[in-house]
């Protein structure tokens, strides 16, 4: 199969180079400069817009932010970081009578428990109130109310 005499065939499509432009000699689309030669502003840098102020480079500060879950407490010690002393910890536990050891009292007093078997609930811690305490530094990071 030969071209027949009188037409021409097609050559191959232009590189990627010269199609871009890249190391090609073409004129390029806008005024460059010669080498030790100032830029005559003849589209080389645009004029300013009138009404906009010039851009500013402020710094960009970073701050990183950590948020504690709040923390539940109950009649166990918990593990958490301790607002006072910024230790993680296990909290030690204290307990205290409350509303719960009083009404437990009165109320064995009115069965008729008055010869000091009604005094029983302040003996029991499961009917106490529980304060959490830093075993670090001795705060008190909170308490757990019975009733």
């Amino acid at each position: 199969m030969s071209a027949p005499s009188g037409v021409t065939v097609p050559s191959a499509p232009p590189s990627y180079e010269e199609t871009v432009g890249i190391n090609v000699s073409y004129p390029h689309p806008y005024p460059v400069p010669e080498p030790g030669q100032k830029p005559d502003g003849k589209g080389m840098n645009p004029p300013p817009y009138v009404g906009q102020p010039a851009p500013v480079n402020n710094p960009v500060t970073v701050q990183t932010v950590y948020v504690q879950q709040p923390v539940v407490f109950y009649d166990r010690p918990v593990q958490m970081r301790c607002p006072s002393c910024n230790q993680m910890i296990v909290t030690r536990l204290s307990y205290d009578s409350g509303a719960l050891t009083w009404l437990s009292c009165g109320g064995l007093c009115l069965v008729g428990c008055i010869a000091g078997c009604c005094l029983i609930p302040f003996c029991i811690d499961a009917l106490k109130d529980v304060d959490h305490i830093c075993p670090n530094c001795s705060a008190h990071v909170g308490s757990y109310k019975r009733l």
